[in-house]
């Protein structure tokens, strides 16, 4: 039983160690993108291609 206890203690002192390193590095700007919002007006007007109208297809019989 000691053993379960101290390997919960174990995992909660880790697990805190893991959340005040990404709450530094978000601090930091590590997560901060810089580069997406340059090239992001870039790739607004991309250009669809029309789907051709169904007028040129043959209009299949419905079975009843």
């Amino acid at each position: 039983m000691n053993v379960i206890y101290g390997l919960l203690a174990i995992s909660i002192i880790v697990a805190l160690v893991f959340l005040v390193l990404f709450i530094l590095s978000v601090k930091k700007g590590q997560y901060d993108d810089s580069y997406t919002p340059s090239v992001r007006m870039l790739f607004d007007d991309e250009v669809v291609e029309e789907q051709p109208s169904n007028k040129s297809k043959k209009k299949s019989k419905s079975w009843k």
